[in-house]
């Protein structure tokens, strides 16, 4: 969720209309990064999602809860319904991209996605560990198998970075980020350090704050690379 998001945030910074499908609906997070808290109401024609401080548009099933940290304990086709009504019932309006943020895996939800979704093109999202990159792996032969594109690779909890050596420390092994770049045969976008600046903002519901050359180049590398639609297959939590 928390490359979802920076996704979301460096488009919009290259001025393009950005919403984001919340599809991790066991751990949907997003409303609480983005500080979003209202309920979203309804027109005549649809739902209407909330929008964020910097006017990305978001729906996610915590915005419907009775409580944030209520449980959602559903099974496969109840959780493909959820999905499949966000993106047919949502007014999302004229957007240049929608970002749909999934949970790790290939299980129903990004099944559901890459069935019901025009899909233009996936991002790989992994982390340094190679039990990671195993799972990551799977997610590549699934996007494969569906014959959906694979845009880029972003690589989360790349390493650390201590200012006051400058050094960058690989907390969780080497990087294998070009490695599976090579794998899922299309560019590594991004290499996201361990930040607890971050980490703070998120919890703030202020992940929109952040500034880092990554994400601007996360943004323009997007821009380059992505037509309309990029539905995210997550590979770690």
């Amino acid at each position: 969720s928390l490359v979802s998001g920076l996704t979301a945030i460096a488009l919009r910074r290259q001025g393009y209309s950005v919403g984001i499908l919340d599809a991790d609906i066991t751990g949907p997070s997003i409303p609480k990064m983005f500080g979003v808290k209202d309920r979203p109401t309804c027109s005549d024609n649809g739902i209407l999602p909330l929008s964020t401080e910097s006017g990305i548009e978001v729906m996610s099933l915590n915005l419907l809860l009775p409580a944030e940290d209520e449980a959602v304990i559903w099974r496969g086709p109840v959780i493909a319904g959820v999905i499949t009504q966000f993106w047919e019932e949502v007014l999302w309006g004229k957007l240049d991209y929608l970002i749909v943020d999934l949970p790790p895996g290939t299980a129903d939800a990004p099944l559901t996605v890459l069935q019901k979704i025009p899909v233009s093109g996936i991002i790989i999202v992994s982390s340094p560990q190679e039990l990671a990159s195993m799972i990551v792996k799977k997610a590549v032969h699934m996007a494969k198998q569906m014959k959906k594109p694979i845009i880029g690779v972003i690589e989360n909890m790349s390493y650390l970075y201590v200012p006051e050596i400058d050094k960058k420390l690989e907390i969780f092994g080497r990087s294998r980020g070009e490695e599976m770049a090579q794998s899922a045969g299309a560019p590594l976008l991004a290499q996201l350090p361990l930040d607890p600046q971050l980490a703070a903002l998120c919890d703030q519901g202020q992940v929109e704050n952040y500034r880092s050359d990554i994400i601007e180049s996360l943004g323009q590398k997007l821009k380059d690379l992505t037509p309309l639609s990029i539905p995210l297959i997550k590979a770690e939590k």
